[in-house]
């Protein structure tokens, strides 16, 4: 009798199994979007590998690329796009990946002004877009609004021939999948306000 129980008992536990793995949970994954393609369906971004909250740790390669979801209603706002990944006013430099190596790039900058503490709602930044670049100064502003940074540095002209975007942080995606490479749900985490009821 008890070895009946037993047998029946593994047998359950088996077909459960059998069960769960055809309905195995998806994937999550997140980062930043360097690029983003309307007409091919298809994000890029570097993968967020940190484990710290608040702390992102944009380095990893190859880049990831998505297709966004098939369904538009499971995708959230488009992403903006942006190469910069790091932002160390310590060490008074900026992390780019630059698209033509196709890996990342440090560059040392002159500070000029640095100023910190500064929220969204900061006259000195609200409504307006960043960076703001200056050709003729050779300067460029920068605001991180999760530092509360705002930072005006310059660098060399040969900087000056990339694009604007090379100086933006892109929005941070979010992605949950079954298959690598394809999105069932794209939330952006940027531009989406958890809170707003």
């Amino acid at each position: 009798m008890n070895m009946k129980k037993f047998i029946g008992f593994t047998l359950a536990v088996a077909a459960l199994m059998l069960i769960s793995g055809c309905n195995e949970m998806g994937e999550v994954i997140q980062g930043r979007v360097i690029a983003y393609d309307k007409s091919s369906n298809e994000v890029t971004f570097i993968e967020d590998t940190s484990q710290v909250k608040g702390k992102p740790d944009y380095t990893a390669l190859p880049p990831v690329v998505f297709k966004t979801p098939a369904d538009k209603n499971e995708m959230g706002a488009a992403p903006s796009v942006g190469q910069r990944m790091k932002l160390d006013i310590e060490k008074n430099s900026i992390t780019i990946f630059d698209i033509a190596t196709q890996q990342f790039k440090e560059i040392v900058f002159t500070l000029i002004d640095k100023k910190e503490n500064i929220t969204k709602e900061d006259a000195l930044v609200k409504g307006k877009k960043f960076p703001i670049i200056d050709k003729t100064a050779k300067t460029i502003q920068i605001y991180s609004s999760r530092q509360k940074i705002l930072i005006t540095f310059s660098l060399p002209e040969e900087y000056f021939s990339l694009p604007d975007e090379t100086w933006s942080a892109g929005d941070e995606v979010r992605i949950y999948y079954k298959e690598k490479g394809k999105a069932l749900r794209m939330m952006n985490v940027t531009k989406t306000d958890i809170f707003k009821k």
